[in-house]
């Protein structure tokens, strides 16, 4: 039996991981899996959204990391989990996505000569600012195993001078947790709760520094905000982060003023999805977002300069929108006025991502 380590760390770490924690608990003779929490995101509504939306167990480690600079998260995460890998010697560890927890395990496991498996590799912004991008960079050159999420992926890796044999396309695993969650999700009540209409409201998430740590970034976009709002209501499950940042810089003004604005603290998984589905549009800086909008057909507005998920704009309903008020304000409109564009669901992105991987190693084996 092959001892196998999932990490998590952040949010978008959870719907990646439960189903694939699911389905390699489906052969107890081949696989012992433990789950490994960083900490890296941790408050009571997060622990709620791990042990009962997604239906996961206790993890079987809980490294306590907390917030902190990429520094001390990547310093402390190194540190703790390599005294849980020199304890529990597992055999293979894998790691999802960008975030510094999963930068900071593969290091450590690496380090030990573990196999580490980096599921949702070879996605590239081709922007060096972003600490995310570092992350992928650094899982992809080390790791033993990339499981890609699309064939853009594949590219970019064999691309780097990565060899073949080490790239696997499996999908995207986290539209396994959308299509698992969406009949639980439709039954959620946060709509009625509010007051809201399918398709009469837009849905926004921002939390990127980019966009919220800047008085001028933050100002572009409430004051798009603002003329959006007179249009149609926004929704928006505010970050605690963009939060804070809107009283420091002196904005509640802005946002107070907004009569067609609702500001909710954030909602759980099944919550957000029920939101999304029925949005009219989504306005976004997240990656994760582009893709569960581009899974259910929702036009999204990313307000980045550029995205490692180029395929939910050559495929999917994504678009790039500048950090410019005017711009914002006539994208949104094109969408207002019926000039909505139309996407399909890449390939592989079914809900049996996890599946492809668990049969991987059942028929290659751990090495």
């Amino acid at each position: 039996m092959k001892k196998i380590h999932l990490i998590v760390g952040a949010r978008p770490n959870f719907m990646k991981m439960a189903p694939l924690y699911k389905e390699f608990r489906k052969f107890p003779n081949e696989f012992d899996v433990k789950l490994i929490h960083t900490g890296q995101h941790y408050d009571e509504k997060m622990s709620q959204f791990f042990f009962d939306e997604l239906q996961m167990p206790i993890p079987d480690a809980y490294l306590e990391v907390g917030s902190g600079s990429h520094g001390e998260q990547t310093a402390r995460v190194l540190e703790r989990y390599e005294v849980v890998c020199l304890n529990d010697h597992p055999d293979l560890v894998i790691v999802a996505g960008d975030v510094n927890s999963s930068m900071a395990c593969t290091l450590v496991a690496v380090k030990l000569h573990i196999p580490v498996a980096h599921l949702e590799a070879g996605l590239r912004s081709h922007d060096r600012r972003m600490p995310e991008e570092i992350n992928r960079l650094v899982i992809d050159a080390i790791s033993d195993l990339l499981f890609t999420p699309s064939r853009d992926g594949d590219e970019n890796l064999l691309h780097e001078g990565v060899s073949p044999e080490k790239i696997v396309f499996v999908g995207n695993i986290m539209i396994d947790s959308l299509v698992e969650y969406r009949s639980l999700a439709d039954k959620s009540t946060i709509m009625d709760q509010n007051g809201l209409l399918k398709g009469e409201f837009a849905l926004i998430t921002l939390h990127r520094p980019s966009n919220v740590d800047e008085e001028k970034g933050l100002t572009t976009i409430l004051n798009a905000f603002n003329e959006i709002s007179e249009k149609i209501k926004l929704v928006f499950p505010i970050h605690p982060r963009t939060r804070k940042n809107i009283e420091k810089l002196g904005l509640d003004h802005m946002v107070k003023k907004m009569k067609n604005l609702l500001l909710l603290e954030p909602v759980g998984y099944y919550d957000f999805m029920k939101l999304q589905m029925n949005s009219s549009f989504v306005l976004t800086d997240s990656g994760g977002i582009q893709e569960e909008s581009t899974f259910f057909g929702i036009p999204c507005l990313t307000l980045r300069e550029n995205t490692e998920r180029p395929i939910t704009i050559l495929e999917g309903t994504n678009q790039l929108v500048e950090l410019k008020t005017d711009i914002i304000i006539a994208k949104v409109n094109d969408i207002l006025e019926g000039n909505v564009k139309k996407g399909k669901i890449p390939e592989y992105w079914d809900g049996h991502t996890a599946e492809r991987v668990v049969q991987y190693f059942l028929k290659h084996g751990i090495q």
